[in-house]
């Protein structure tokens, strides 16, 4: 199941959302389990067992710890640790990487069958979050929760289960027990939810479907490969962000305040701004349970290459178990790479606009790298990019250029802050010169607007999903 379909929306959301208001308090976190765990068998009911021993598994190792910390013995901890961070890498790698590492074997002349493992939805995350829950009782950051019920229920909470964002069970340990259904919270979540279902079915599927075309054509030229890369871009920002900003809406609704995950990252002036800006919880977690206890800046210059090449080899690993992946991240790390060496401090003497462009034509580039998971495809691809292929434009791509050049206006200008600061503007313009009798009734105008356009998101983003076919989600397959 997921956020975008009319199953969730129509029957399953609501339903949970009315009984879980008619719960008594002391039952919530229960109910909220059973919901989940409902959510993700609804999908493929036969992993919901890698992720209940997950919890399983966590959920003592964070209380062997405190028994451990309780007597006084260090060595045992530490062992309680190792077993934590082995078992659930272990787990994250038999399903992830297994296949991908048999296949890779073949080359060498083993002749091992692939198992064929079928990726568990949402395994990448929360098993990241499950062990930072580990790591950081270990670390005495937070007490281990002793209520079960609680713990699962953070682990398998379906708005930010299946693709984030990755909540630490720091951000979320006092909304466990002490949260509050808050009108003004619920209202603002699910204001946030359909903005992010509006980004994801009015943005993402139509451009997304740009790129299934244009990545499926077996003549490319370069006009036709950059639009494909200017499509897969705007599509993987405003599906991934929009699921997040779901995610976000529906912890607000429920009382808990998930942490964000993008800030408008394509406004970015260089490529370390960028990796600031976009998917921002899983950059904090490599910084906290990889880099820094690497040694991070800490121990000279070389040291610190080495620490950020291991970030990012195991950042674009993360992503998916194929090499076009890991090209991905090294493509990330030798850029990072330069403009801390060299760059950072010649680009801050260029014009803003420059920067951007800059920043945009690597990201871009970057997205290809990602979108193509066949090494050979990858190559075709970026062969097409640079003329070398079917030369570099065609009436094929003139006419998606022409008829999509609308869309891409509308996504560009969607991606930044402009739309914010053009409305915040025009609704402040307009009380101070044209309605100035109602200024003191602003607020209350305000919500009753805002209300509205939650309305009209909603009825348009049903309307698209009713009327259309195409709904993929990217980061399923992560």
């Amino acid at each position: 199941m997921v956020f975008s379909s009319i199953v969730f929306l129509c029957f399953f959301l609501p339903t949970v959302l009315v009984l879980y208001c008619l719960c008594p308090i002391k039952f919530r976190n229960l109910f909220l389990l059973l919901a989940s765990l409902l959510f993700y068998a609804w999908g493929e009911p036969k992993y919901i067992l890698v992720m209940l021993f997950s919890t399983v598994f966590d959920y003592c190792n964070g209380r062997a710890l405190q028994y451990f910390e309780d007597r006084g013995q260090s060595a045992k901890r530490r062992w309680v640790l190792v077993v934590s961070v082995v078992g659930n890498l272990g787990i994250l790698c038999f399903f992830k990487y297994t296949d991908f590492l048999l296949t890779n074997l073949h080359h060498f002349g083993a002749e091992l069958p692939l198992l064929n493992l079928v990726l568990p939805i949402g395994i990448s995350f929360y098993t990241f979050q499950t062990m930072s829950y580990t790591i950081d009782v270990y670390r005495g950051k937070v007490k281990p929760q002793r209520n079960f019920i609680a713990f699962a229920m953070y682990v398998s909470m379906f708005p930010q289960l299946i693709a984030g964002p990755i909540v630490r069970y720091s951000a979320v340990e006092k909304d466990l027990f002490r949260r509050k259904l808050v009108s003004q919270d619920m209202a603002l979540g699910i204001r946030r939810f359909l903005v992010g279902l509006a980004k994801k079915v009015i943005l993402a599927n139509q451009i997304g479907a740009l790129w299934t075309e244009i990545s499926t054509a077996s003549h490319l030229s370069a006009a036709g490969a950059w639009l494909g890369a200017l499509a897969f871009t705007f599509q993987i920002y405003f599906d991934f962000s929009g699921y997040s900003d779901m995610a976000i809406g529906l912890g607000r609704i429920f009382g808990f305040h998930f942490p964000e995950n993008f800030e408008h990252p394509y406004e970015s002036k260089s490529i370390t701004e960028f990796w600031r800006r976009w998917h921002i919880t899983l950059g904090t977690w490599f910084r906290e349970y990889l880099y820094i206890p690497l040694g991070g800046s800490r121990h000279g210059r070389n040291r610190q290459i080495f620490n950020l090449l291991v970030v990012w080899a195991l950042t674009g690993l993360w992503h998916g178990a194929s090499w076009n992946f890991v090209i991905w991240g090294l493509y990330f790390f030798v850029l990072l790479m330069i403009e801390k060496l060299y760059l950072l401090r010649y680009l801050q003497s260029l014009q803003d606009w420059v920067r951007h462009v800059y920043s945009f034509f690597f990201i871009v580039f970057g997205w290809v790298l990602f979108a193509n998971e066949g090494l050979g495809e990858l190559g075709r691809y970026i062969a097409a990019m640079f003329g070398f292929r079917n030369g570099w434009c065609d009436r094929t791509a003139v006419y998606q250029w022409y008829t999509h050049l609308p869309l891409l206006c509308i996504l560009l200008l969607a991606s930044t802050h402009l739309p914010e600061r053009l409305l915040s503007l025009l609704w402040h313009r307009l009380f101070q010169r044209y309605l100035p009798f109602c200024a003191k009734y602003s607020e209350e105008i305000k919500m009753i607007a805002a209300g509205g356009a939650s309305l009209l998101l909603l009825v348009w983003s049903l309307a698209f999903l009713v009327n259309g076919s195409y709904n993929p989600f990217l980061y399923f397959r992560f």
